[in-house]
């Protein structure tokens, strides 16, 4: 598998209080197995759908304990390179770019509006050997209470190009590159409560997404949003019981026309 083009979303990990209680959640939810967990980076776990890593958990370092939240990283063919972009387009880098071992060099940082993220240089870990298929990484958006600053920002630090849906009632951006759409951007709503920060929402995917909801609320996670049927699936949007957030979606489940957009 290459390294994914500058930009791409390439990883996604998390760090959890309690890790065994995450293990069997998303193990029961999204069908994940689990590698042994390296006690020489941190207890980082890897998780695996149908054999191929997909995602990873580990216990939040000292210091660092707080809301467990999904953290992504996109591809970058030279982290400090793009540590430094993220600086001059007005974000923060949080961690300087490391070395970790042979498996890449990674970087984390926020975005203008607060969104944090991460940045991955990959060595021996290319990042996802999956995505779209049950249990793997699928999709991704920005959610953002000041959409102006997010959108300047991700095309000022990868080689993005944008597009507009046509639709009045909601304010939502695509990021392309190549021609393919990888980031999505959606400009949060009254709906969302004050106290939610922004934050990158990251989507499973899943054979059914209406079985996986209740499995996920059985197992106490809150059902935030859906499940809805839209022309790119059926999904849902949910916090698992640590308090981190993500979707479910059902690729094989659309239901009306693609949206039309405009490039920006």
């Amino acid at each position: 598998m290459a390294v994914q083009p500058e930009g791409t979303p390439c990883w996604a990990d998390a760090m959890f209080g309690d890790v065994e209680g995450a293990k069997n959640f998303y193990g029961e939810v999204l069908g994940w197995t689990f590698g042994e967990s390296s006690s020489e980076y941190g207890n980082y776990t890897q998780a695996y759908a149908d054999g191929k890593a997909v995602a990873a958990v580990v216990p939040p370092m000292p210091g660092q304990e707080g809301q467990s939240q999904w953290c992504l990283y996109f591809a970058s063919p030279d982290a400090a390179a793009t540590a430094d972009r993220i600086r001059a387009s007005g974000g923060e880098v949080l961690m300087e770019p490391m070395q970790v071992g042979e498996f890449g060099t990674m970087c984390l940082a926020r975005e203008p509006s607060g969104a944090v993220f991460g940045v991955w240089q990959g060595g021996t870990h290319e990042g996802f050997e999956a995505t779209a298929v049950p249990g793997a990484y699928c999709w991704a958006e920005v959610f953002t209470r000041e959409p102006e600053k997010a959108d300047t920002f991700f095309r000022g630090v990868f080689p993005y190009t944008a597009k507009q849906i046509d639709d009045p009632s909601v304010d939502f951006r695509m990021f392309d590159l190549g021609g393919n759409t990888v980031l999505g951007r959606m400009r949060m709503t009254e709906d969302f409560p004050p106290e939610v920060p922004s934050y990158i929402n990251v989507y499973f995917t899943v054979a059914d997404c209406d079985e996986a909801v209740a499995k996920a609320t059985k197992l106490g996670a809150v059902l935030r949003f859906g499940p809805m049927t839209s022309p790119f699936g059926r999904f849902a949007a949910l916090s698992d019981p640590q308090g981190a957030n993500f979707s479910v979606i059902d690729v094989t489940t659309t239901e009306g026309e693609m949206p039309r957009t405009t490039d920006v």
